[in-house]
């Protein structure tokens, strides 16, 4: 089972556990995000210790297939974002209790 953590549901957290108004939760999580994307794009490479590694990697273009329709198509190129946990993040999840 998936469960989908929004932008609202980490405004909620944020005002629930610090006690900040929703708006200021609210923009502290948009100034959050928005501080990953300008560096993502200035630097390719973002480091948040004890957490992971944000990278650009770029793709080529390819041939691609639709599986349905056996049509073929070009997937053009374009920019992905990889992650990487740390050690630390690895281990956390990790944990077993006892």
């Amino acid at each position: 089972m998936r469960i989908n953590l929004t932008k609202k549901d980490l405004v909620n957290l944020i005002y629930m556990q610090l006690g900040f108004s929703k708006q200021i939760s609210e923009n502290l999580i948009e100034d959050f995000f928005q501080t990953i994307v300008d560096n993502l794009e200035k630097e390719k490479n973002l480091k948040l210790s004890k957490f992971g590694t944000f990278s650009i990697r770029q793709k080529r273009s390819r041939l691609g297939r639709n599986p349905k329709t056996k049509e073929e198509k070009i997937i053009s190129e374009r920019n992905v974002v990889l992650f990487k946990p740390s050690k630390e993040f690895k281990n956390y999840i990790n944990l077993k209790d006892d």
